[in-house]
Formats: C-alpha cells, sequence, structure tokens
C-alpha cells in the first residue's frame, strides 16, 4: 500500500520538534506542562520514539525530550497521577526502554518502586470509600487520572505483580451496584458533573460512560488484561455487568447504533436519555473509544456477534455524515487523527467480515486532516504556534502525528505509545 499524503505532515511535525529548544517561545512545554503526558515533553518523546523504533528517525531525539521532562524533580504522591509526574514520565521512558535493551532500568526500578507505592495508598483509599457506602469521584478510577490509567501502565510492565492484581480487583469491585441514599446505582456513579466538580446541570451526577473518564476505559483495561492472560476472580462477570449497562444504554440512529458519553440521575430514573443532538465520536467520549473498548471485550468473551456489531458500529460512526460533522479538529483526544487511528488499531483485530469496511474509512478520515493542496510544513508550524493546539499529546501536533502515523503506512505501532489510552 502507497503511504498517504498525510504522512508529510507526520515529518515536518517531527522536524519542527527535532529538539526543545527549538519550540516557540512562551509555550508552556517546558515550564508549566513540563511534567504532563497530554501537554509536555514525555507526549512528546513518545512521537520521537516511535519514530525512532519504525527506523524513520534518530533516538537522540527521544532521548533529548526524555532530559527535558526530567530536568527538575518529578511529582510522585497524591499530587501525581497516569498523565502528570513520575506516572507520566514513566510510560514514556519504557516505551523507549522496551526498543533500547538495558537502557533507563535502573530509573525504571525506582519509578515503579514509587508507583506501586502511590498505587497502594490510592487502592486503601478506594476501598475504604467503598466499605463507607459512599460514591467515587472520577478521578479514583478514571484513565487520566485514576487507577484504570495507573493499570495501563501495570499490565505493561509487571503484569503478574501483587499491584496489577490489586487494581483489577478494584476494577471488579467497582462494577458492583451501591445503594445510595436508598437507590440502587452502579458502582462507578459520581455525584459530580463530567468535570470532576459539582455542576447544576448535573442534579445527582451522573454515570460517565467515556474512555477518558469513564466505565469504558475500564471495561478496556478488564478486556486487555484478559488478553493479556490476567484474569481474576469476578473478571469475565464484571466485563459483562459494563457490557449490559452500555447495551441499557444504547440508541440507534440512521447509520448504526451510538452511546452517550454519559446517563444523568433524571434519565436514569427516566428510563430513557434526553433528546441530544448528534455527537463526535472520539477516543475520549462517544462511540470510536466505546467500539473498541467493546470489541476487545467481545474477542475475550469469544462472542463473535458483540465483536462484529461493535465494528459495525464504528464503521457506521466513520461514514455518518452528522457526526463526522460535529468533530472539528484533527487531535488525538476527539478529532479526526484519533479516528483513524482508532479505526486502524480496531481493523488489525476485525472480523474478516468488517476488517475490510474499516480500512476502507480511514482514507477519509486521513484527507480530513490533511485536505488536497494542504502543506505540510507550514500545517504543522501553524499546529505547534497555535495556543489551543500547541506542540503536545492529546490535543496537539505531537498527537496528531502519532495517530496519522500507522494509517498513513499501514503498519502498526512498533512501540507502545497508545498503551495509555486503552486501546492496544
Amino acid at each position: 500500500m502507497t503511504a498517504h499524503p498525510a504522512l508529510g505532515l507526520v515529518d515536518a511535525i517531527a522536524a519542527r520538534l527535532a529538539h526543545p529548544d527549538i519550540v516557540p517561545r512562551g509555550s508552556r512545554t517546558l515550564s508549566s506542562d513540563r511534567q504532563h503526558l497530554a501537554y509536555g515533553p514525555p507526549g512528546i518523546a513518545l512521537l520521537h520514539i516511535e519514530l525512532a523504533a519504525n527506523g524513520r528517525g534518530p533516538w537522540h531525539r527521544a532521548h533529548d525530550w526524555l532530559a527535558a521532562a526530567s530536568r527538575q524533580p518529578l511529582t510522585s504522591g497524591p499530587d501525581s497521577h497516569p498523565f502528570y509526574g513520575v506516572p507520566a514520565f514513566a510510560h514514556a521512558l519504557t516505551c523507549a526502554a522496551d526498543h533500547l535493551p538495558g537502557s533507563y532500568q535502573r530509573a525504571l526500578d525506582a519509578i515503579d518502586g514509587q508507583i506501586a507505592v502511590d498505587v497502594g495508598r490510592r487502592l486503601d483509599a478506594a476501598h475504604r470509600r467503598i466499605d463507607a457506602g459512599r460514591l467515587p469521584q472520577l478521578a479514583e478510577f478514571d484513565a487520566i487520572r485514576g487507577l484504570t490509567g495507573y493499570g495501563a501502565y501495570l499490565l505493561r510492565r509487571d503484569p503478574g505483580s501483587s499491584t496489577m492484581r490489586a487494581v483489577l480487583d478494584y476494577c471488579v469491585h467497582l462494577t458492583e451496584p451501591i445503594t445510595h441514599h436508598g437507590e440502587t446505582l452502579p458502582g462507578w456513579w459520581t455525584e459530580t458533573g463530567p468535570s470532576g466538580s459539582p455542576d447544576d446541570r448535573f442534579p445527582g451526577g451522573h454515570a460517565n460512560t467515556g474512555m477518558a473518564h469513564g466505565i469504558g476505559g475500564v471495561l478496556a483495561l478488564l478486556a486487555l488484561a484478559a488478553r493479556n492472560g490476567s484474569a481474576i476472580n469476578g473478571h469475565y462477570a464484571a466485563v459483562r455487568t459494563i457490557l449490559t449497562w452500555l447495551d441499557r444504554w444504547r440508541e440507534k440512529v440512521d447509520d448504526g447504533p451510538v452511546w452517550p458519553y454519559w446517563v444523568t440521575r433524571g434519565e436514569l430514573r427516566r428510563g430513557h436519555l434526553a433528546p441530544s443532538a448528534p455527537r463526535r465520536p472520539s477516543w475520549c467520549y462517544g462511540t470510536a473509544g466505546l467500539a473498541r473498548a467493546q470489541q476487545l471485550a467481545a474477542l475475550v468473551l469469544g462472542d463473535a456477534s458483540r465483536q462484529i456489531d461493535a465494528e459495525n458500529a464504528l464503521v457506521a460512526a466513520f461514514t455518518d455524515p452528522e457526526q463526522l460533522k460535529a468533530t472539528t479538529d484533527n487531535g488525538l483526544c476527539h478529532g479526526f487523527a484519533g479516528l483513524a487511528h482508532t479505526a486502524a488499531r480496531t481493523a488489525d483485530d476485525a472480523h474478516p467480515s468488517t476488517a475490510g469496511k474499516l480500512r476502507a474509512a480511514i482514507p477519509a478520515l486521513l484527507t480530513a486532516v490533511t485536505p488536497p493542496g494542504t502543506n505540510p510544513e507550514l500545517m504543522a508550524t501553524a499546529l505547534i504556534k497555535d495556543e489551543k493546539v500547541g506542540p503536545g499529546l492529546l490535543d496537539g501536533a505531537a498527537g496528531i502525528a502519532l495517530a496519522l502515523l500507522a494509517p498513513s503506512t499501514a503498519a502498526s505501532p512498533q512501540s507502545a505509545w497508545d498503551a495509555c489510552l486503552l486501546i492496544a
């Protein structure tokens, strides 16, 4: 297969992010975002790690960005989380160490010890909360700030460890119903809005379905762990509990099923969702991430029918003009590049009856990022200098480049850079 022209944008972004010293003046990348996987050097390092692992770039670029992230002490303890501080740096460092045997091992051993301590403290707090019958905060369990994100890291570093098993045990307990003020709620119900803060628009709280902040990420972690041979007692029952919830709130639109970003207390009591406009099918929320999570779950359950349904839901989302119209940026988190990457990852595992349809949807997604006539160099410069986009991973240039690479070349990623997204 011939590489897509979007590959030119990948190379242009990489060239403009070749070294921390050439990041545009005024960027937060090396100051307030220095420790952040989403916006700072750890995420940019992932781009150069993947390119080096592909033979498309030199390893010294990755090392320079890792050095920029660790130039000053990194945050650990309660002020850190999977996308900030020691755990964020650990993800990038591990991706590099996978391809450089013997490198970074002393640092990783120390980091892993610290992460185990931090995870242990979080688990203790979570179980005290469960025993007291209180509802969780999103940051207790989500993929960005919580135990699901830590689980994604541990699944790669030490899948058989007692800490990993303890995280999975927590995820199983999270799926058990909880009675709060006389009302039975799913165990992941939170009293806040989706931001994690009290919100008048969400009286009584909500159940978040997203991959980034909701039960979708937990489903993906459980599925990936089972696929890795790390299932524990109650594991498959927990997977089925989440799938039953998603089935309960699935809606049928003209082109295929969609899932809500969340369910409110009013919707739970009424038994149906409030009308809403079509929403973008992103990784963080919506059909793209959830379809991939359900595909992974179906694979470990041996449920070919559910697998095909999930894959067809993704095809429908990528070809539905209304859902695509709601997608308004190019980023990894909720833009067209992220959709292309999710499509490629899902196609790699797809049933023969749907794999071709998924791959057929990818060129249009790539073209949405780089329409005919795009100047890759000018676009790369504009992305990096854009204050709303910037050079980082989740919304910015580095993430766009990473997300475009595999679908542009029809080759699977060579590093585990996207393990933090729980889609592989």
